[in-house]
């Protein structure tokens, strides 16, 4: 498989990132027990785009960041709605390969009142390859970001190479591991950190990446590896740590509709202000910001595909944060 060859005239971005692109089909109202042969009911149904890289890069566009995205799909209509996702948003999508004969990927998310399962059918998300990346699309960025670590099989063993190479160009470089479906935690990822400015888990991840019992253990742990970490921590909103430096940051209170794609929603607020030289606490609190907007529609990007609703949003509690 190989990417689309890169044109005489390179854009420039914001961020490029490199990963994979699926759609997310959410039941709510699933049963807290699921027995064998039966046939259960749920409350409603969502189908919307998903994937960890495509929310961050569809949200991150739609709050105003300049993205060029880079990811393979199938042949398929589900990757014809991805793509038709991220397109609508803005996002540069010429680097998205389409692969014949192979399916696109689907999470199935099982949404109970204050739990999930997740259930991710890979298709071509193991597909993309170090070998199939164009470099310099991906180095005609100030900033270049992965999520999903463990989840680019194919991409994984080369992630070090490609962000020493990067890091080379002059680009900064911020990382999302997510979740290990194998929950080993194992692979480059230690050696990978080496070269990552911001590393963004959530409080398990965290901990679990550094077998610490406590998430303060572990954001010193990898203070000690990476320049600037950042750890979301759900209802409590997010913390920061440089050297000895640590900044907290609190949650909005707002009802929650969704909690799908928050996290990569908190990201995509973090790095658009970042981006933007902000100092950390701005971050934080723009990371909260955008995690927030997430979860008032169902699915990781439906608030922000509703400009209407977004910018009310944002106007309404940016003015509400700078009175505190």
């Amino acid at each position: 498989m190989k990417l689309p060859a890169s044109g005489k005239t390179v854009p420039c971005f914001d961020v490029t990132i490199a990963g994979e692109l699926n759609l997310d089909l959410i039941l709510y109202g699933v049963p807290e027990e699921i027995p064998r042969e039966r046939e259960l009911l749920a409350r409603d149904v969502n189908l919307t785009l998903g994937s960890s890289s495509a929310i961050l890069a569809h949200n991150l566009a739609a709050l105003g960041s300049r993205v060029g995205f880079v990811s393979c799909i199938g042949d398929d209509q589900s990757g014809e709605m991805a793509l038709a996702r991220l397109t609508a948003a803005g996002v540069e999508v010429s680097k998205v390969a389409v692969l014949p004969n192979r399916k696109t990927g689907l999470t199935v998310i099982m949404q109970r009142d204050h739990w999930r399962n997740m259930l991710t059918y890979p298709g071509t998300i193991f597909d993309l390859r170090f070998a199939d990346l164009d470099l310099e699309y991906l180095k005609s960025a100030r900033h270049f970001h992965l999520s999903s670590f463990y989840l680019q099989r194919g991409l994984q063993p080369h992630v070090p190479q490609l962000f020493k190479e990067l890091k080379s160009a002059g680009l900064t470089i911020s990382l999302d591991c997510n979740d290990d479906p194998d929950d080993r935690w194992e692979g480059s990822v230690r050696e990978a950190l080496r070269y990552v400015d911001i590393f963004l888990p959530n409080e398990r991840e965290a901990m679990r990446l550094t077998e610490s019992a406590d998430v303060q253990t572990a954001a010193r742990k990898l203070s000690e590896i990476v320049e600037l970490v950042v750890i979301k921590l759900g209802a409590d909103g997010a913390m920061a740590r440089r050297g000895d430096e640590q900044w907290t940051s609190p949650a909005l209170k707002i009802d929650i509709v969704d909690p799908v794609g928050a996290g990569d929603s908190f990201d995509a607020g973090f790095l658009h202000e970042y981006l933007r030289d902000s100092d950390v606490p701005t971050c934080l609190a723009s990371g909260n910001l955008a995690g927030a907007l997430s979860v008032t529609r169902a699915g990781g990007t439906e608030a922000f595909r509703d400009a209407a609703h977004r910018e009310g949003f944002l106007r309404q509690h940016r003015t509400a944060m700078h009175a505190r």
